[in-house]
């Protein structure tokens, strides 16, 4: 186990998809941007305030996205009507505005495609090879579409995304629930489980859960915070974790 950075009595690894296993993340905060600022400035003219890089990580990032809707207009006092899961992208509802992020994420990625994260790819090989079960926990509704394209499916026993989680009333990151459900889904104690996550929500998850080992990875500097919200290590890149023993 020391060659992948574990304690000993881990026998599974969680883990998050935009950030930790493809280049998505920063497609994410992209598209939460332009809809946010487009929203903002339609309601508020001159005096609107952007959406800030700290706004995502604060209020969106890893969250369900009606969930980060939500989170960040309550930032900002505004009370929108829940709305439809199938509102017309743009509408005034928490899931209209969800509905337009999805639709610039999903042309963006269409644009410019989607890249996987080389050394996890390596670590997810070690992983696979020394005999430990996997899952994939995503807020994403997307992830199986966007694992196909990256030929990384087969590395995970398991998957609960957006689509499972809304099957199985599970809510989202901060809490700890589909974490929880990939553990079960696996046959193991929390306790025996490593959660691998780049977002803050996604910490507060980990140790909320009580899950054995809590990996933080740093792709955009946020190293102390990612601490601060429970980490037992943070990386910048999974293929680090095999040196740090």
């Amino acid at each position: 186990m020391t060659q992948l950075g574990l304690p000993e009595d881990i026998h599974a690894c969680l883990f998050d998809l935009d950030g930790v296993v493809t280049r998505t993340a920063v497609v994410h905060a992209a598209a939460w941007k332009e809809m946010f600022d487009a929203f903002l400035r339609e309601r508020d003219g001159a005096e609107y305030r952007p959406f800030t890089s700290a706004d995502y990580d604060e209020y969106v990032d890893g969250r369900p996205r009606a969930d980060g809707v939500r989170t960040f207009l309550a930032s900002r006092s505004i009370d929108l009507p829940d709305g439809d899961p199938d509102d017309p992208p743009g509408a005034e509802t928490v899931h209209g505005l969800g509905n337009r992020k999805n639709e610039l994420v999903l042309e963006k990625i269409r644009t410019d495609g989607v890249e996987a994260y080389d050394g996890t790819l390596r670590y997810l090989e070690s992983v696979r090879a020394h005999g430990l079960s996997t899952a994939i926990v995503s807020s994403s509704a997307n992830c199986r579409d966007v694992l196909r394209s990256i030929g990384a499916e087969h590395f995970f026993d398991v998957r609960i995304d957006g689509v499972v989680a809304a099957e199985r009333k599970l809510p989202g990151k901060p809490h700890p629930d589909t974490f929880l459900a990939a553990a079960e889904d696996l046959g193991v104690d929390p306790s025996e489980a490593a959660v691998f996550e780049d977002a803050l929500a996604g910490m507060d998850a980990g140790r909320a859960g009580r899950f054995g080992y809590v990996v933080g990875v740093d792709r955009v500097g946020q190293t102390d915070a990612l601490y601060r919200h429970g980490a037992d290590i943070v990386v910048q890149d999974l293929a680090e974790l095999g040196e740090t023993e």
